[in-house]
């Protein structure tokens, strides 16, 4: 079941993007889905599921996966300077810092969701929502270009 929720996820998302950034990459699998823009995998937007503290959750956001920590802390700190205009639109669920799980060089601005139905059509529709506020927020920053 995850894996066609993943699928709907970025499938959704595509509508709730505007034009100029309805070109993006994307992977799917039953954990979770990526997309990024351009060439740079590593530094994509993220829905997937995790395991802490006993529960699994459904994790929103984006994530700057180098193996270099210099690397992934440099995006982190680009979006960071950025926080106080995309606070206003992403709210402040939003935690940054180091990767969820085991101990890694990658760092992450995103939200959890507890008890998150996957069987329901209408959470991939909100998560695919959700995903694309993220990218509206902070791809700017990531890329310095600002839209339009």
């Amino acid at each position: 079941m995850s894996r066609a929720f993943f699928e709907q996820v970025v499938e959704t998302l595509i509508g709730f993007l505007p034009p100029e950034q309805g070109r993006f990459s994307s992977r799917v699998t039953g954990r979770n889905a990526k997309v990024w823009f351009g060439a740079e995998a590593r530094e994509h937007y993220e829905a997937q599921l995790l395991r802490r503290d006993g529960a699994t959750l459904l994790e929103i956001g984006f994530h700057a996966e180098h193996p270099d920590p210099a690397r992934s802390d440099e995006v982190l700190q680009r979006l960071l300077a950025g926080e106080r205009r995309w606070r206003r639109t992403l709210g402040p669920d939003v935690e940054t810092g180091p990767f969820l799980g085991r101990p890694s060089p990658w760092r992450r601005a995103s939200e959890t969701w507890a008890d998150a139905d996957l069987d329901d059509p209408g959470t991939a529709v909100e998560a695919a929502d959700r995903l694309a506020a993220y990218i509206a927020a902070l791809e700017p920053l990531r890329t310095g270009v600002r839209g339009r």
